[in-house]
């Protein structure tokens, strides 16, 4: 599928991935082309069991495909061992997932840090913290937080080691209206104060709104593409 842009995030060609066998077997992804452009602020968009959480797994270089390629950049990662996928999710990949992985004998603060300790030219968890508005509850620990709250801690943790593309799973799936406005503004100002590529997965079509491009997913394939020439303001979006 063609862009007008002319820096390429991700190219997928042909993916498929297959589990199980024999009765058991399920396609997941059923040869999926695709191109996301740099700096993007991404929705994928489908029910549960569509294809979004694979096709994410593969791009973040946590699974590999059973069929076809996918590059980000001019890096083929589709044959990638493990030590090197290792190394490109640190080096470049940030995740946000429905439930937000603190630990909670740690800190916001402290949270953040781990990721910064070991990124190659990160920003300090004050500025992180700073980022997505939490810099008042730096020293509270996640029991003393909010779910959206915490759930702004992971993507100052994720966004600290300043990732090219930041990943979403259903950030929102366990948040009241009020909070998940808030952590959707937070992943829009990501986007465009970091220039981060920005993936949302979820099954609200309320978010598609706010995105540059909105892949439409469903048994596997993609459906189709919607671009938002006129995008919504997180804040403004009806829940």
């Amino acid at each position: 599928m063609e862009t007008d842009k002319t820096e390429i995030a991700f190219t997928t060609a042909g993916l498929t991935k297959v589990y199980g066998e024999g009765s058991a077997t399920v396609h997941a992804l059923r040869g999926v082309d695709l191109q996301i452009p740099q700096g993007e602020l991404v929705v994928l968009l489908g029910a549960s069991g569509s294809g979004k959480s694979t096709l994410l797994n593969i791009l973040g270089g946590l699974d590999q495909p059973s069929s076809g390629q996918v590059s980000f950049f001019e890096q083929n990662l589709s044959r990638m061992d493990d030590a090197d996928l290792t190394l490109y999710r640190r080096d470049h990949i940030g995740f946000v997932f429905q439930f937000y992985n603190l630990m909670p004998s740690l800190t916001a603060r402290e949270n953040v840090e781990l990721v910064t300790e070991i990124a190659e030219n990160p920003l300090s968890p004050e500025e992180a913290l700073a980022l997505v508005g939490l810099s008042e509850r730096m020293d509270h620990f996640p029991a003393q937080l909010s779910g959206g709250e915490q759930q702004r801690v992971a993507i100052a943790r994720a966004v600290a080691k300043q990732p090219r593309v930041l990943f979403c799973d259903e950030p929102t799936g366990a948040l009241d209206s009020t909070s998940g406005r808030q952590v959707m503004e937070v992943l829009q100002q990501v986007n465009r104060e970091l220039a981060t590529t920005v993936v949302i997965i979820t099954h609200a079509a309320t978010i598609a709104g706010m995105a540059d491009r909105v892949i439409h997913f469903a048994d596997g394939q993609i459906r189709k593409i919607d671009l938002n020439d006129q995008k919504t303001l997180a804040q403004n979006l009806v829940w």
